[in-house]
């Protein structure tokens, strides 16, 4: 999933090249030194945002007892997916898209590509399960305890890593996603330099189906039902006790959450399974812009939590305040 700009050399009598003395080196395009400077200082003020946010948000599930509940296990599975993308993902990728060259080996560029495609199926397979936990807690309130259990989530938790893994880095390490266009592939696309997961026809439909469409046609079916639920119960919701009450906001919030999820890596999915179908034309920055709008659904789900959850925000005073330090600060209630 790993994108890079494949021609921005511009016009120029002799463009720039990734590896000045190599006959087979892609070729390079500079941006002006404040381009650069600029483009630095955003990637990496987004990537420490996205560490930060999700660090506060995995020390609050794990440090405060009130939390240790299914839903918030998913929340932290999430997190540390998030997590990732900003302390793994983005510093490498913010490399290759400003020097529009990889200079970090193909090992390297194979585990990070594998990287990506683990963390982006990661987040969306734990996005599936927390609708599956919003649906049994609204619509199937009386089974809801018994049909997500703590172990029964983790056991999702851990199946949604593997299988994440596997597709990621058996996809990338088997070459599968070049499988029958591997001439095509080392002729006109392969360079030295270039770190892009490059994808056939089949492989880009399968893998955007099995990643992305899928899984969010589940989820929105899923809150859909809920939603239709609610609606049948009106007159019941306006006189539910304040535990109903506590899971239909938190159902609210984690439908927005889906919902930034699928308007940031939308614009990308699209084009993943557009591009093979008309060429390999849509242009390389286009592309390399929408993987990073991608990124920053990473970088904004901690501050969904932050707005809409009192229980973060409460927990994220008493952190800044170093009360967490305090004896027995892992029992203060926050809600």
């Amino acid at each position: 999933m790993d994108v890079i700009i494949r021609s921005q050399n511009g016009i120029s009598e002799k463009p720039f090249l990734c590896y000045e003395f190599s006959n087979t080196s892609c070729q390079k395009f500079v941006y002006p030194l404040e381009t650069r400077i600029f483009l630095y200082i955003l990637f990496s003020v987004s990537s420490i945002v996205t560490i930060i946010g999700n660090m506060l948000v995995i020390i609050t599930v794990i440090h405060f007892k009130q939390l240790h509940t299914p839903t918030n296990y998913l929340i932290l599975s999430l997190a540390v997916a998030d997590l990732l993308v900003g302390g793994v993902a983005m510093p490498p990728s913010m490399l290759r898209s400003i020097e529009t060259c990889w200079y970090l080996g193909d090992l390297f560029c194979k585990i990070h590509s594998s990287l990506d495609v683990t963390l982006c199926t990661t987040s969306i397979l734990n996005l599936c399960i927390i609708s599956l936990d919003r649906y049994y807690a609204i619509c199937h309130p009386f089974q809801y305890h018994s049909k997500m259990t703590s172990l029964t989530t983790l056991v999702m938790i851990i199946i949604s890593w593997s299988v994440s893994a596997a597709l990621g880095f058996g996809m990338i390490f088997m070459k599968l996603n070049i499988l029958g266009i591997e001439d095509f592939y080392y002729e006109n696309v392969k360079c030295d330099g270039s770190c892009i997961l490059f994808h056939s026809r089949e492989a880009a439909t399968i893998m955007s189906m099995t990643c992305f469409y899928v899984p969010a046609f589940v989820m929105l079916c899923m809150y859909l039902k809920i939603l239709h639920v609610a609606k049948r119960q009106v007159q019941a919701i306006q006189s539910m006790n304040s535990e109903l009450k506590k899971e239909g906001k938190a159902t609210k919030t984690l439908a927005i959450i889906m919902g930034v999820f699928l308007i940031f890596w939308t614009p990308f999915f699209l084009c993943n399974v557009i591009d093979p179908l008309i060429g390999y034309s849509v242009p390389p920055l286009l592309l390399d812009l929408f993987f990073w709008v991608g990124y920053y659904n990473s970088t904004c789900n901690p501050i969904v939590y932050a707005f809409f959850y009192s229980w973060f925000r409460h927990a994220f005073r008493i952190i800044l305040s170093k009360a967490l330090f305090q004896t027995n600060s892992s029992r203060t209630t926050l809600m």
